[in-house]
């Protein structure tokens, strides 16, 4: 049986990567999503050769490896070849993520995707945590973090599930609004939560 499953999920700069590495401080397994995709479209991959006669040939370099961030700026531009792309990596994403959970023998893991929740990937995970954050910071922390421009960030938030619809279907919430916040107390306290639900098999959301 596999193990309680938290799904670790945000809008994009919200600070998933801070609470992952605070949940993985604590001996909590976590796979991440970004790895999972990287994983199946590795050179002469299945979804690699799919992509290359979807989107072009020239999204592959010199050296056979997809080039992610050409790809992303097509997909995050328009919602329809998001969807081709979706089509042709989620199947192999999702074998990926059920054997991995298989394979667990502690008491709860965590599967951290920021698009869960509007990439049907919820079904996989026993609980929903969002990191919440509002987007004025997501796009400062984006100009930060990667450079590019405020167009570029604004598709990126718009291609993924709005900040209500994230606390719609959440079931625990950390506040992750000031960067200068500590969120450990916050992932302290939903430690303790999912050991006694795995330990109590206590019905889960």
């Amino acid at each position: 049986m596999a193990c309680l499953t938290i799904g670790l999920t945000g809008g994009i700069a919200s600070g998933k990567s801070h609470v992952a590495s605070a949940f993985i401080a604590l001996g909590v397994p976590l796979l991440e999503a970004d790895d999972v995709a990287r994983e199946v479209v590795q050179p002469e991959s299945p979804a690699l050769a799919e992509i290359a006669a979807s989107f072009g040939q020239d999204l592959l370099q010199a050296d056979g490896s997809l080039n992610r961030r050409a790809l992303r700026e097509i997909v995050f531009a328009d919602p329809a070849a998001l969807k081709r792309l979706e089509a042709i990596t989620h199947p192999a994403i999702r074998a990926r993520v059920n054997a991995w959970r298989a394979a667990r023998t502690e008491p709860y893991c965590i599967y951290s995707a920021a698009i869960l929740i509007e990439a049907g990937m919820a079904s996989l995970v026993d609980r929903v945590l969002v990191i919440d954050a509002p987007e004025a910071v997501q796009l400062r922390r984006l100009a930060a973090r990667d450079g590019g421009s405020e167009t570029l960030a604004r598709q990126m938030l718009a291609a993924q599930a709005s900040r209500d619809t994230r606390l719609a279907r959440a079931d625990d919430v950390i506040d992750n609004a000031d960067e200068a916040r500590t969120v450990a107390a916050q992932v302290q306290r939903l430690d303790r939560l999912y050991r006694w639900l795995a330990a109590n098999a206590a019905p889960v959301a």
